[in-house]
């Protein structure tokens, strides 16, 4: 096992937000994987009608839940961010495609001195199971035109695994309420002129229920945040904080991580 130990650093709290609908089947692979160093869980729930609440309580009794205000998972993680009181927030789908396991490998990024991780499934030791052909030459369309507008280095414009520090939201707005609201998370951030680094990731492939992406139709609306994004304001100027380079844990355990945390009274947390 790999330990990571940050000498000096306060412990963070870290929050993890999960916009769910109808995703009770799918829960029993996610929040029992839900790392020790997590400080809370906050499920956001979109008006389910199985019974996505009552599996997630019986899962994890220590479990938020907040009753989605709006329709979309950008509405369904602007709930989520306004209800959590960690220091760091993770954005984590409930399908089962993503692995609680990796969240440290997110915290190990923030806490180097990063304000904003964003997973890639398309840097080295990332990875889909998932992502179709399709949507794949989509995604890299539009990182590719993203890139040439605003002067980033994104490998994955269109993927939710991100986490970053709770602080960022005082200079960044969050108004979208659809799949859009990863590509204005990423455009705002850099923006903003805020730290961004890339962290490698595995997508699985969802478990139970279809996708509730639709490719055509959250892709143009990706496209139209970028044409916004680029007609609202200039990318940021070459001297501030930009993508700077990605994570490298190929080496490093996908699923059990031990993570030595310390804090400025000398004590320190093991979680594993």
């Amino acid at each position: 096992m790999n330990k990571f130990t940050y000498e000096h650093q306060q412990i963070p709290l870290i929050s993890v937000i999960i916009p769910a609908l109808n995703e009770a089947k799918n829960l029993q692979y996610v929040l029992p994987y839900i790392p020790a160093i997590i400080s809370e869980v906050i499920l956001v729930d979109g008006h389910s009608t199985d019974e996505t609440v009552e599996v997630a309580q019986r899962l994890l009794p220590t479990i938020r839940i907040v009753r989605q205000t709006g329709k979309g998972k950008g509405n369904a993680l602007r709930d989520g961010f306004a209800a959590c009181t960690g220091d760091i927030i993770v954005m984590l789908d409930a399908d089962g495609s993503a692995n609680p396991g990796e969240i440290p490998h997110f915290v190990e990024a923030l806490l180097a001195g990063n304000d904003f991780a964003k997973g890639s499934r398309f840097i080295k030791g990332g990875r889909s199971y998932d992502i179709t052909l399709l949507r794949r030459l989509g995604n890299k369309l539009l990182s590719t035109l993203t890139n040439v507008l605003f002067r980033t280095h994104f490998s994955d414009l269109c993927y939710g695994y991100n986490a970053f520090w709770k602080y960022c939201l005082d200079d960044v707005e969050i108004d979208s309420d659809g799949f859009e609201i990863e590509t204005l998370i990423n455009l705002r951030m850099h923006k903003a002129g805020l730290k961004i680094v890339e962290v490698p990731s595995f997508e699985h492939r969802r478990i139970f229920g279809t996708s509730k992406l639709h490719t055509f139709r959250d892709g143009w609306r990706v496209l139209k945040t970028i044409v916004k994004e680029r007609r609202n304001k200039s990318s940021p100027p070459s001297e501030q904080p930009r993508l700077t380079a990605s994570l490298d844990i190929t080496n490093q355990p996908a699923i059990t991580e031990e993570i030595v945390l310390e804090s400025s009274t000398g004590s320190s947390i093991l979680c594993e």
